[in-house]
């Protein structure tokens, strides 16, 4: 393997492609390694991969080695830095949809009778087990959360405090997850 030396990245700085490959390939398992760790929902391990190139292409472009400190030390950092960038962002709110979405189908297949009597059984249960297992404050929280409404709408609608809703809410939902199991 290529050492990088202090010409190398002098070449690799002036867009080089044969520098460039050398570069990356020296860092690639440090990219690996690092976008490993960082693959979470919204970001799997090419993409996470993909931010470590980037941060090191960033880190060949700003790296000075009057420094004192040695470029796989300084590329390394950066390429951390990138991956945990990439890693927050996809773990924002509004990626959400694109994380949790569903392929569209080309057709769209109605479900038969026995998926809708299956369908209608679950439900049913569901049902069941807000009207068994829930409180009645639970109950009324989990509908006008249902409906739209923030915790501070839900807290003066039932004339409660913001954090007696968000501890209903809290309990509804392990209640509601014990009963699926």
């Amino acid at each position: 393997m290529t050492q990088i030396t202090p010409e190398l990245l002098e070449q690799a700085k002036a867009g080089q492609e044969a520098a460039l490959a050398a570069v990356l390939a020296h860092m690639m398992p440090v990219i690996r390694s690092h976008a490993a760790a960082g693959v979470c929902p919204g970001l799997d391990l090419d993409d996470a991969v993909q931010e470590g190139i980037i941060g090191l292409f960033a880190a060949i472009r700003s790296y000075r080695p009057g420094e004192g400190t040695s470029f796989g030390t300084y590329a390394g950092r950066c390429i951390q830095n990138a991956i945990r960038t990439a890693k927050r962002a996809a773990g924002r709110k509004k990626h959400g949809p694109l994380n949790q979405s569903v392929p569209l189908s080309e057709e769209s297949i109605a479900p038969g009778p026995e998926e809708l009597a299956i369908q209608n059984e679950q439900l049913q249960d569901t049902l069941q087990t807000i009207q068994t297992r829930l409180s009645p404050l639970e109950q009324e929280v989990l509908e006008l959360f249902l409906n739209g409404c923030s915790y501070e709408q839900i807290a003066q609608t039932l004339n409660r405090s913001p954090k007696s809703v968000e501890n209903a809410l809290s309990r509804l939902r392990r209640k509601l997850k014990e009963a699926r199991g």
